[in-house]
C-alpha cells in the first residue's frame, strides 16, 4: 500500500488560505481517499465510518492536520467528534454561490444581496446550517468567528470565489440567534481585523455588538387589504391627491416603562403597537415616520450614524416584532415611512470602515473619503457592489417589513462633491462641476427601482438646496423622488414667527416668497427634529411675548402648516406644546396635558387632522397651483394673509392668518360664492386655550365684491390666530 504524503499546507497553518477546501475535507489520490481536518483546538478528533461506528483520527505532526485514510470515500457528509461534541464538518459542503448571482453583484444589479450575501440559514445535502458569505476582495484570509468556535479565527476559514471577492462557508448545524463575526487578515500588510457582517440582520443589544444568525420569520401578515390599496393608488397615482400628514417620532422617546430608576425602559415594538396605534388614530395622523430603525450602537446618533443596514435595531425587539407593528399600523390605516440613510456611515473600526483593509465601502481620496460635517465615512456609489448593497438594503426594508416609503436623509450632501468643503477640498467631477454624477445615478436608479418593484411605495428627499426636479420622474430628467421636504418654506415660516408682532410688516414676504416656487415640486412642508435640536429650542420656545401669546403663535403656526399647500410633517411633542427642545434620553412630558395651554394644543392637531383627512380641498390640489389662491397677500400693514384651497371639483375653504396679537375687528375679506360660511377651525377658540374671539360659528356674505371676488365677510379676526372657513352645504 502506497501511503500518500500530504504537502504541508503552510498558509493554512499562518492563517492565510484563501482556499481551505484544497487542503481540508475528502479528497483521492489514485484510489485512496483521505481526510482533512484541522482543529489545533482539540487533543482528539473521530471520524464517523460508513458502518455508523467511530474511528480516531491520526494527528500528522508535520503538517498540523488530522488525517484518515481508507480504500473508499467516507458517507457525505461526514461526521466529526471532538469529546462528546459532534458535528458535521464544514468542509464536506463546497461553496454553492449561484454565478449569476455574483455577476449580478458585481454588476450593481443584485437588489437582494441579502439572500445571497451575509448569514443565511439554510439546508444542504438534507442538513441543516449557516451559509456565510462576504464581500472583501483585498483580503488574504477570511474566517467565520463566533461563540460556537470560541471566537478562534483558525477553526473556520472561508473559500474565496475567485474575481468576484466573495467568500463563502456553510457551517452546518448552527442555529439561529448564534453570536458571529468576521475575522480578516489583509493582504497590503497582514493585519488581522475583526469585522461586523455588512448583511447582518441582527444584532447585540448596544452597548454589545456582534452579529446575529437571524431567526426565520413567523410572522403572518395581516395587511393585504392596505398593501392592495397601496398599489392601486402606485398605479393610478392617486397619492398626489391623498392626504399625507405625518407624525415623525423617535421610537426611544415617545414614552417609556417608568422601570427602571433614572430614565425609564424603552417601549418595544409591541409595546408601541399597543399604544402608538390608537394615538395616531385619536389625533387622525395618515402615516408615521420612523427616524432611522436600522442597528446603530449609539443612542445619541438618534440612529443616522448606521452600522447595520439590514437589521432592525435590537433595543425595541426582534425583526418579527417590527413587522408586527407595521403589521397592526396598516391594519388600523396607518402608512408607515422609515428614515434611511445611504449618504454615510460611521468610522467604526468593527463595522463598514476599511472593511478588508482597503476604502472599500468608502473612497480612497481623503477629498471624498469623510463627510466634514459629522466625521462619517462617505458611500462610493461609483463602485457596482456598494450600489447592490445600498439597493439591497433599501429593498429589504420594503419587501421585509412591508415599510410605505423611505425618507432619504441628506440628499443635498450625496449629490454636491463640495459639500461643507471648502476650495481645494474637493475633486471636480470628469466634467469639472460639483455634482457628484456617481450618487446621482445611483438616487435615479434607487426611485426607479421603488416604484417599479413597489407601486404605491414613496421615496421622500430631505434636500435642501435648489437642486430642480428632485420630484419629478427620471424620464424626464428628474431625480425620481415621489416629494422632497421644503426647506425654504420651514426656514422662512419659523423665521416669520420669531419676530415680535411689531416687526412682522417689515418681513412680510417671508409669508408670500413660497408660492413662487411651491409648485416646482412635490413637496412636504416639514417641522422635523431637526428644528428643535442642538440648541434651538422647541417650536413653542421660538415664539415671541408672553406665555399666553406663545401658545397662540404656535397654534397659528401648526394650523398655518395645515392650510399651505403640500403634504405635512410634525415632529412629536409639538402636539404637546412642549416648552423645551427635545430630550431623546427621556419620554415626551405627557404630563404637560394636565395643564389646559397643552392639553388645548393637542385637541387642536387633532381636529386639524382631522379636517385635513376629511377636506378634499385642504389635499386633493396640494402639488398644483390650481388648488390655491391668494384672496390678499399684501395687508403687511396688519399682518393678514388669506387665500383660498380648492379640491379638485371646485369645492373650496377660506383661509385667514392674523399675525399679530391685535384682534381685527369687522376685517372685509373677498368670497367667490355666496351665502352662509361655517367656521370650521378658530386656533383662538378656549377649547384650544384661546380667548375665544371668532365669529359665533359662522356667518353669511355680502353682497360687496371685494379683492377681486363677487362677494365678502365682514370678519372678527382673532389675535394671533387662523380661521378656515367654508361654504355652508
Amino acid at each position: 500500500m502506497t501511503t500518500h504524503i500530504t504537502p504541508v499546507p503552510t498558509a493554512l497553518l499562518n492563517a492565510r488560505d484563501h482556499d481551505p477546501f484544497a487542503t481540508l475535507g475528502l479528497h483521492s489520490a489514485g484510489k485512496r481517499w483521505f481526510l482533512h481536518v484541522y482543529r489545533p483546538d482539540a487533543e482528539a478528533v473521530d471520524v464517523e465510518l460508513g458502518d455508523g461506528t467511530w474511528k480516531p483520527l491520526q494527528l500528522d505532526k508535520r503538517t498540523g492536520l488530522y488525517r484518515w485514510e481508507g480504500d473508499a470515500p467516507l458517507p457525505r457528509p461526514w461526521r466529526l467528534r471532538i469529546g462528546d461534541y459532534v458535528f458535521h464538518d464544514p468542509y464536506a459542503f463546497p461553496p454553492a454561490t449561484a454565478p449569476d448571482d455574483l455577476f449580478l453583484f458585481n454588476a450593481g444589479r443584485l437588489r437582494q444581496a441579502w439572500r445571497t450575501l451575509g448569514a443565511n440559514p439554510l439546508t444542504r445535502n438534507a442538513i441543516a446550517g449557516v451559509c456565510f458569505r462576504v464581500w472583501a476582495p483585498n483580503a488574504e484570509r477570511i474566517s467565520v468567528v463566533g461563540d460556537f468556535n470560541q471566537w478562534d479565527g483558525r477553526l473556520n476559514p472561508m473559500c474565496n470565489l475567485g474575481a468576484s471577492g466573495v467568500w463563502e462557508l456553510f457551517i452546518p448545524g448552527l442555529l439561529a440567534g448564534a453570536l458571529y463575526r468576521f475575522e480578516i487578515r489583509t493582504r497590503n500588510n497582514g493585519e488581522v481585523m475583526v469585522k461586523n457582517d455588512p448583511y447582518a440582520r441582527a444584532h447585540e443589544c448596544r452597548p454589545a455588538t456582534a452579529c446575529r444568525v437571524p431567526e426565520p420569520s413567523a410572522h403572518v401578515w395581516n395587511d393585504g387589504a392596505w398593501m392592495q390599496q397601496r398599489a392601486l393608488s402606485g398605479k393610478s397615482s392617486d397619492w398626489l391627491h391623498a392626504p399625507m400628514n405625518v407624525y415623525e417620532m423617535h421610537a426611544g422617546s415617545w414614552m417609556r416603562h417608568p422601570e427602571p430608576v433614572g430614565k425609564g425602559r424603552f417601549y418595544s415594538y409591541r409595546d408601541l403597537a399597543e399604544r402608538l396605534v390608537p394615538y395616531l388614530q385619536q389625533m387622525g395622523y395618515t402615516h408615521v415616520e420612523f427616524m432611522p430603525l436600522t442597528e446603530h450602537p449609539l443612542d445619541e446618533s438618534w440612529g443616522y450614524q448606521c452600522t447595520g443596514f439590514f437589521a432592525p435595531t435590537s433595543r425595541f425587539g426582534t425583526a418579527d416584532d417590527l413587522r408586527y407593528l407595521v403589521d397592526c399600523l396598516h391594519q388600523a390605516g396607518i402608512g408607515v415611512l422609515l428614515d434611511w440613510v445611504p449618504g454615510h456611515f460611521p468610522a467604526d473600526s468593527w463595522a463598514l470602515a476599511h472593511f478588508d483593509g482597503s476604502a472599500l465601502y468608502e473612497h480612497e481620496d481623503p477629498r471624498m473619503k469623510m463627510h466634514p460635517d459629522w466625521g462619517t465615512h462617505v458611500f462610493n456609489y461609483g463602485r457596482n457592489e456598494v450600489k447592490s448593497f445600498l439597493l439591497s438594503s433599501a429593498h429589504y426594508w420594503l419587501s421585509e417589513f412591508h415599510i410605505d416609503g423611505l425618507r432619504v436623509d441628506a440628499v443635498a450632501s450625496m449629490i454636491y462633491l463640495d459639500y461643507s468643503r471648502k476650495a481645494g477640498e474637493w475633486v471636480p467631477n470628469v466634467h469639472g462641476g460639483r455634482e457628484n454624477l456617481d450618487a446621482i445615478a445611483f438616487l435615479r436608479e434607487l426611485n426607479e427601482m421603488v416604484h417599479a418593484d413597489f407601486p404605491g411605495a414613496l421615496t421622500i428627499a430631505e434636500e435642501s438646496t435648489a437642486w430642480p426636479m428632485v420630484s419629478r420622474p427620471v424620464y424626464l430628467g428628474g431625480l425620481g423622488f415621489s416629494m422632497k421636504w421644503n426647506m425654504g418654506w420651514m426656514n422662512d415660516t419659523l423665521e416669520y414667527l420669531e419676530h415680535d408682532p411689531v416687526h412682522r410688516r417689515y418681513h412680510h414676504e417671508r409669508l408670500t416668497f413660497g408660492q413662487l416656487y411651491a409648485y416646482s415640486e412635490n413637496f412636504v412642508l416639514p417641522l422635523s427634529h431637526d428644528e428643535v435640536v442642538h440648541g434651538k429650542g422647541s417650536l413653542l420656545g421660538k415664539m415671541p411675548g408672553d406665555e399666553w401669546q406663545r401658545h397662540a403663535n404656535l397654534r397659528l403656526l401648526l394650523a398655518y402648516q395645515i392650510a399651505a399647500p403640500g403634504k405635512k410633517l410634525l415632529f412629536m411633542g409639538a402636539e404637546l406644546a412642549q416648552p423645551w427642545e427635545w430630550r431623546p434620553s427621556e419620554e415626551l412630558p405627557w404630563h404637560l396635558l394636565q395643564s389646559p395651554a397643552h392639553s388645548g394644543a393637542q385637541r387642536l392637531v387633532a381636529d386639524l387632522n382631522h379636517f385635513y383627512r376629511n377636506e378634499p380641498a385642504l389635499h386633493e390640489l396640494d402639488f398644483s397651483g390650481e388648488g390655491f389662491s391668494w384672496i390678499d397677500c399684501h395687508d403687511a400693514d396688519h399682518s393678514v394673509v388669506s387665500w383660498l384651497r380648492r379640491g379638485r371639483n371646485g369645492q373650496h375653504v377660506l383661509v385667514v392668518c392674523n399675525f399679530t396679537p391685535v384682534p381685527r375687528k369687522r376685517y372685509r375679506v373677498g368670497v367667490p360664492q355666496r351665502g352662509r360660511y361655517d367656521e370650521r377651525i378658530n386656533t383662538d377658540s378656549a377649547h384650544y386655550g384661546g380667548s375665544n374671539v371668532g365669529n359665533g360659528g359662522g356667518l353669511p356674505t355680502e353682497d360687496i365684491s371685494w379683492m377681486g371676488q363677487p362677494a365678502s365677510l365682514v370678519l372678527n379676526l382673532p389675535p394671533l390666530a387662523a380661521l378656515i372657513l367654508a361654504p355652508s352645504h
